[in-house]
């Protein structure tokens, strides 16, 4: 058996928009670095400090989570079908192997309180029976959760009483079913051979660039004039515009990295994108200790931008060099000990 994936194996775009979206997440998170006490000092959103709040809100919220689920749904059928080439058996190692992650994410918890890992190792327990499905099947049943998803969170806009319905909206509309549209939105799209051969379905991905434009637009729009006017559905509001806004950076990001020149120059990116597990889980020790050192209460959306650009900028020196003397990151060998319970070298 040889589990391990060569250098030349791996698909580079996918690991430079892995780590984009690392560097998306890291927006959201941290703010969350810092918790809160009751009664005490809050961050200030007048002036700049607003702007580049509702900045954040509009391009960034729901989104980068969104692109990096949709990235774990593709890892899923890689991982799988790769597995079942060696004549393993796919879908019991890979359930193993969201195990470990679930054991990884729980740890991980304690340390970070926003952790999504041990979330997504559950959810990733529903993308199983897919494997075998067909493709009209996946569509179907894609199409179906998406129709469903996005009702449910106009229901979440137009309703604010707690009826039973409103708690059913919400468990529809919540964004947990947003990573699983993207896990399977992501899985449909490699095993449909979309991400080995780009060029030939080039024709589609600007299709979807050219269908969600509008909608990015539009939502846009949306959420800057309700995050001015402190709208109490903003959040409904961000969740709807997520998938169409997530659909349009993919097509856009895959655009972009079919341009061999861009792709080199974001080659350092790309290695953050090659150690995801590790960098994710390290972002949220070296914001915690960032924000100590800088002694402060509270975090800013301004300081959000500096310490963001502070941490990927550690972690793309870290990432280049650690892959000059290793094949993978640290936590990524614990992973694949974990999955495959003996010791694994790449060849």
């Amino acid at each position: 058996m040889k589990p391990s994936i060569t250098q030349k194996e791996r698909i580079a775009s996918l690991d430079i928009i892995r780590g984009l979206a690392l560097l998306g997440i890291l927006f959201i998170n941290v703010g969350a670095y810092q918790v809160l006490i009751e009664g005490g000092p809050r961050p200030d959103y007048s002036g700049i400090n607003g702007v580049i709040n509702s900045l954040i809100t509009i391009f960034i919220e729901k989104k980068f989570f969104s692109i990096f689920s949709f990235l774990f749904g593709i890892g899923f059928y890689i991982f799988a079908s790769r597995a079942e080439a060696r004549g393993d058996q796919p879908k019991r190692r890979f359930a193993r192997r969201l195990m470990a992650l679930w054991i990884i994410g729980i740890v991980h918890i304690v340390i970070f309180w926003g952790s999504i890992l041990a979330m997504y190792a559950v959810v990733g327990f529903l993308l199983l029976p897919f494997y075998r499905a067909q493709m009209a099947t996946i569509r179907q049943w894609l199409f179906t959760i998406i129709t469903l998803h996005l009702l449910a969170t106009v229901g979440q806009l137009l309703m604010s009483t707690n009826t039973a319905l409103s708690i059913a909206l919400n468990v529809l509309g919540n964004d947990t079913i947003t990573i699983f549209i993207m896990f399977l939105s992501g899985f449909y799209v490699a095993k449909a051979r979309w991400i080995n051969h780009i060029q030939q379905y080039m024709h589609n991905i600007k299709r979807i660039l050219y269908i969600t434009c509008p909608f990015f637009i539009g939502f846009s729009l949306w959420i800057w004039f309700a995050s001015q006017a402190d709208n109490s559905h903003l959040q409904a509001i961000i969740s709807l515009g997520a998938i169409p806004t997530t659909y349009f950076y993919l097509a856009c990001l895959f655009i972009l990295m079919d341009n061999k020149q861009l792709a080199k120059l974001l080659q350092p990116i790309g290695r953050v994108g090659q150690m995801a597990l590790t960098n994710y889980l390290l972002q949220s020790l070296i914001g915690m200790m960032i924000i100590s050192l800088m002694g402060l209460e509270v975090v800013s959306p301004s300081d959000t931008v500096v310490i963001a650009l502070i941490i990927f900028m550690i972690q793309i020196f870290f990432s280049v060099i650690w892959l000059k003397f290793f094949t993978i990151g640290p936590f990524e060998k614990l992973w694949r000990y974990m999955t495959y319970g003996k010791k694994t070298v790449a060849k």
